[in-house]
């Protein structure tokens, strides 16, 4: 019995170094793609062993720095912003629907889950936020449309309340004559740390990731506004342009083209490759604990 467990460890030992290398293969590619040569890649392509080294693509980089450093601080500002809100807006109303006392509460939570059926639709939803909240060319265009929660972040947080905090801590603060909202914050809040953190770093990357919203919500006048993300995605725009114009002076592996694309997107996932591995134990905690209903 246990030359077999040691076996299956070795086993599954294997199987977790193999899956880890796949996971990390294409960061790797992503980082080497950017210090590749610019004519070695659009001759070649990518490659784990390039044939020529370079660092033109972060040097285009630098020379972008006022535009890139803004957009890489827009990006900040709005994913900070946006998952403190939104990870408080989701945990209020996950408490909320994990009350049993909670009057109409099945009919809330069927309300809350038919969101994840059906929504309104692109066009209805960009009008009611440009002619009703008026948040066309504002900062609140980034914030807003991904403010409004999600039903499974929700479902996660009200299981976690449910079932993994007992009730009778509930009582005994109700007892000594506190409000919900102390509840709340005195009890749940300090409790439910896994599951938090497991909100956060999703709606921290769905922030982070995010030109959507860019897109849809900002115009050229808003330049200032515009994230790493949609900054990433202009450079895309121009770079096709000028490659599918260029004249006959002009080379196209002189253009910032695919070596630029891969050095931006090493820039914009850079923080998120640092930050994860502190999170990622109240991540697969919280998934756990938050998904399982008693």
């Amino acid at each position: 019995m246990v030359k077999t467990n040691k076996g299956w460890n070795i086993a599954a030992n294997i199987v977790m170094v193999l899956l880890s290398f796949l996971a990390l293969a294409p960061f790797v590619l992503l980082i080497i793609a950017s210090l590749t040569d610019e004519s070695v890649a659009m001759t070649f392509g990518y490659s784990y062993f390039p044939q020529k080294w370079s660092i033109s693509a972060y040097q285009y980089i630098a020379s972008q720095a006022g535009r890139l450093g803004r957009a890489y601080m827009m990006t900040i500002l709005v994913t900070a912003v946006g998952t403190g809100v939104g990870v408080m807006i989701t945990a209020l109303l996950g408490y909320m629907l994990s009350n049993p006392a909670l009057p109409g509460r099945k009919w809330l939570n069927l309300y809350v889950v038919f969101t994840m059926l059906f929504n309104g639709g692109l066009v209805p939803t960009y009008i009611m936020y440009v002619k009703t909240f008026a948040i066309k060319n504002t900062i609140f265009g980034l914030i807003v449309p991904n403010l409004l929660c999600s039903a499974f972040l929700v479902m996660l947080v009200r299981n976690y309340f449910e079932n993994s905090i007992p009730r009778d801590l509930y009582e005994a603060a109700r007892i000594d004559g506190a409000s919900e909202f102390q509840t709340f914050f005195r009890v749940a809040l300090p409790l439910s740390t896994p599951i938090l953190a497991t909100i956060g770093l999703m709606m921290g990357l769905a922030y982070w990731n995010d030109w959507q919203n860019g897109l849809y919500y900002l115009s050229d006048q808003s330049a200032n506004l515009k994230t790493i993300q949609n900054i990433l995605n202009d450079i895309n725009t121009n770079i096709a342009y000028l490659a599918s114009n260029s004249t006959a002076g002009v080379s196209v592996t002189d253009l910032p083209t695919q070596t630029a694309r891969m050095a931006i997107a090493v820039v914009g996932i850079l923080p998120i490759l640092v930050i994860y591995p502190f999170f990622q134990k109240y991540f697969a905690k919280g998934i756990t604990m938050g998904a399982v209903k008693g």
